[in-house]
């Protein structure tokens, strides 16, 4: 199948233009934001990279989306109209922010596409209407055993946390830096610093590293930090745990489900994880066995090959809806009776 997407989040597409497919990925002259293409990422051979005036002439089969804005834009480069001349699915990675749980979808009650939520938690908090939703967990490609845990520290990942603060948690960062020094691996990481004004030896910033650097690093380090309070389910505590590192985790909106009781310690209670890093860092033994947990269970529930097959179904039952009369056509035609 012919599957023209944007290169939005790279980690998501990493696992996601691994499948059995063609995938077309829009690229701009300037290559921004809204043309990226591949972004020099060393994906397979089925990526291709068109300028505006090739998907004028390709062939596609079916358009998947991951911004609103995407809607227009993929219609003006195709010259068709999404979900009446060819398919379309639109990804939310986001859980809703707002007026929650009335958060009202911006797709919802439309006949013509479907939306694909990347956790039961969006999936349950979004009001879409009577729009067609599915739901497929993440999948990601597995790193290997990496864990070694020989440093005594917290690995967290968290791109721009300053600008995100409450979301991804790092106001807690310093109550956990007080148990443990903390290794912080993203982007706009070294904003921090300044921010919470912890000493060197209790925040050490690594920066955005490239994947692998950043999985031999993040493996060093005893356990995995995930203090994000509101959002989809984060890929790098995904990673960690495929790298067998146990973790520590706020329970909120999907953790529950990723993080399961022997991999780590996952609580809203900050007073019981904070123990719980304790033991961690006192006991390598104990962090290597919930790492192991974490890892067996991270393979089985968000594997990439189970992924990319949920994708190629979705994607078949896309082209397939797309076959039958909406309702919209279905009253036009009655119309015409």
């Amino acid at each position: 199948m012919r599957v023209m997407v944007w290169h939005v989040h790279g980690g998501w597409m990493d696992a996601f233009v691994r499948g059995d497919h063609e995938y077309l990925i829009p690229t701009m002259e300037n290559h921004d934001a809204t043309g990226l293409g591949a972004g020099g990422r060393s994906w397979p051979a089925s990526v291709r990279e068109l300028t505006p005036g090739q998907l004028a002439e390709a062939e596609v089969d079916v358009v998947v989306l991951q911004r609103l804005e995407e809607l227009e834009a993929s219609e003006k480069l195709l010259g068709r109209r999404l979900g009446r001349d060819l398919p379309a699915l639109f990804v939310e990675h986001n859980a809703p922010r707002g007026d929650v749980p009335n958060s009202r979808h911006p797709l919802a009650d439309r006949d013509d596409l479907t939306i694909v939520h990347v956790t039961h938690f969006n999936r349950l908090m979004w009001d879409c209407g009577s729009t067609h939703t599915t739901v497929i967990e993440h999948g990601v490609p597995d790193p290997g055993e990496l864990y070694r845990g020989d440093a005594a520290t917290l690995g967290v990942v968290i791109n721009e946390p300053v600008r995100r603060w409450r979301v991804t948690g790092s106001d807690l960062i310093a109550q956990f830096a007080a148990v443990a020094p903390v290794e912080l691996f993203g982007m706009k990481t070294e904003l921090l610093v300044g921010r919470l004004g912890l000493a060197r030896d209790r925040l050490v910033v690594r920066g955005d590293l490239p994947t692998d650097e950043l999985h031999a690093r993040l493996s060093g380090c005893r356990a995995y930090l995930h203090p994000v309070r509101w959002t989809s389910l984060g890929l790098a505590l995904l990673e960690a745990m495929h790298l067998g590192m146990p973790v520590v985790a706020l329970a909120t909106t999907e953790a529950y489900r990723a993080v399961p009781p022997e991999a780590g310690f996952l609580s809203t209670d900050l007073d019981e994880l904070i123990a719980g890093v304790r033991i961690l860092m006192n006991d390598p033994a104990e962090a290597a066995a919930r790492g192991r947990a974490a890892r067996l269970f991270a393979l089985a529930h968000f594997g990439l090959d189970a992924f990319l097959s949920r994708w190629t179904t979705a994607l078949d039952d896309a082209v397939s809806r797309s076959l039958r009369p909406s309702a919209t056509a279905m009253t036009a035609m009655e119309r015409t009776r």
